[in-house]
């Protein structure tokens, strides 16, 4: 029934960014991003103002950018839509190399991947720094809907078990001489992702009639939360970890009044 409190993309460490409650992790993350959102593509140094934030706060955290790269290929297929823009957009033409590109289009191409970089490389961040664990605890601090934060909890408590089970379906696929890589197994494979559903689902019915049999009422008790987390921020916890937000706000209240 226990998952465990860590995700892949946890990186165990006592840095105080890790020690941070979640809940302020997050409130900054989401300022951050929107600042970042909010800055008109076409100013340029307040982005990098941007990554050196983010430089920082990885150095805080002890992070290494080795680390950061590799998980950010995510984005890879944003990218790659991105250059296509400046051949696919039109209005004003500009000659690079021999080719033809359009000025809106390359604009539009820079405002996605540099956005969009700086929006995973924050997530990422806040990722690394926090457990599974603590996540439906800030979320129930910060006042999110009781039918959210429960949903959050039992997908977090049930991902390793439905992790367990594919792990468990496709050796007894290999052990019966099925070769997962080969095309013409394409048809087992939908079949056992079929199955997989519907054993989900099954499991899932049973878990909440026995829940409600215990009284469950659609939230997850206070008790069952907070067990092992950090204790709510304190005040001097949000002023400090508000720093590196408040700063993001700044820069992009400074490129709309300076643009």
């Amino acid at each position: 029934m226990g998952a465990g409190h860590a995700h892949p993309l946890y990186r165990d460490g006592d840095s105080p960014v890790h020690r941070l409650p979640a809940e302020v992790k997050i409130v900054v993350l989401v300022t951050f991003v929107l600042a970042v959102v909010a800055t008109p593509r076409e100013m340029f140094w307040p982005f990098g103002v941007y990554t050196l934030i983010a430089v920082a706060i990885w150095s805080v955290a002890r992070i290494p950018v080795r680390w950061i790269l590799p998980r950010m290929l995510i984005e890879a297929p944003f990218v790659v839509l991105a250059l296509l823009l400046p051949f696919a957009e039109g209005g004003e033409q500009v000659s690079v190399a021999g080719l033809s590109l359009s000025v809106p289009g390359l604009y539009a191409a820079w405002g996605i991947v540099i956005k969009g970089t700086l929006g995973v490389a924050a997530s990422l961040t806040v990722a690394a720094t926090t457990t599974a664990r603590e996540l439906p605890v800030a979320l129930s601090r910060l006042r999110v809907p009781a039918v959210i934060v429960s949903m959050l909890t039992l997908m977090i408590r049930y991902v390793d078990v439905l992790a367990a089970e594919i792990r468990r379906m496709r050796l007894a696929r290999i052990s019966r001489g099925d070769s997962p890589r080969m095309l013409h197994q394409i048809g087992a494979t939908a079949t056992g992702v079929g199955a997989l559903f519907l054993r989900s689902y099954e499991r899932g019915e049973r878990v909440y009639l026995a829940m409600l049999s215990r009284g469950f009422d659609g939230r997850v008790p206070p008790l069952a939360l907070g067990a092992g987390c950090a204790a709510a921020a304190s005040p001097r916890q949000w002023a400090l970890a508000l720093l590196p937000a408040s700063a993001a706000v700044m820069v992009a209240l400074s490129a709309w009044v300076i643009g």
